[in-house]
């Protein structure tokens, strides 16, 4: 059976409107602890617009993709955080959550036959997306926790591939 072990974490969002840019405040909080909590070989932490082709791109024939980007919700809960699965729950709430260009990118991604084997996506409440740079207080205080969260799911992604391939500790 192959695995495939290549993980993408991948920041959606404009980092010149405040909150937007929470996925890429926790990229930037994962690069800062790389030396002391390092990553698997073939782990990518990359940065899109909300673009549904690169987001493609950047999660093709990876087994596992985590998506951090903003939530814009009525009402709104600024900080908030929501986990969503590809398969198990729907990527977004019709009428409540609207979503930052995943859900073109996935129904997209299906059609082409290229939806990574996992899909997990972090949706943060925003406060203010305004144009200018820094995260609210309700947002920012989320940016260590939501960093933990992407890599308890990469551990449990390399734990569930070393079951897969008969217990071996998957590459």
């Amino acid at each position: 059976m192959t695995v495939s072990t290549r993980i993408a974490v991948v920041a959606v969002g404009d980092r010149y409107r405040h909150d937007d840019g929470i996925g890429r405040a926790v990229l930037s909080r994962m690069r800062e602890h790389l030396a002391d909590r390092p990553l698997p070989p073939g782990t990518v932490l990359a940065e899109s617009d909300v673009d549904p082709g690169q987001l493609i791109r950047l999660w093709d024939h990876a087994g596992l993709a985590v998506v951090l980007e903003p939530a814009h919700t009525r009402p709104s809960h600024p900080g908030r955080i929501y986990r969503l699965e590809l398969n198990t729950v729907e990527l977004w709430r019709p009428g409540t959550m609207r979503p930052h260009g995943l859900g073109e990118a996935v129904e997209l991604a299906r059609q082409v036959n290229r939806l990574p084997r996992h899909l997990v996506a972090y949706a943060v409440e925003t406060s203010d997306t305004s144009f200018g740079e820094g995260l609210s207080e309700p947002v920012a205080v989320k940016v260590d926790f939501l960093a933990e969260l992407v890599e308890n799911e990469i551990v449990q992604h390399r734990v569930a591939a070393a079951q897969a391939v008969g217990g071996q500790e998957a590459a």
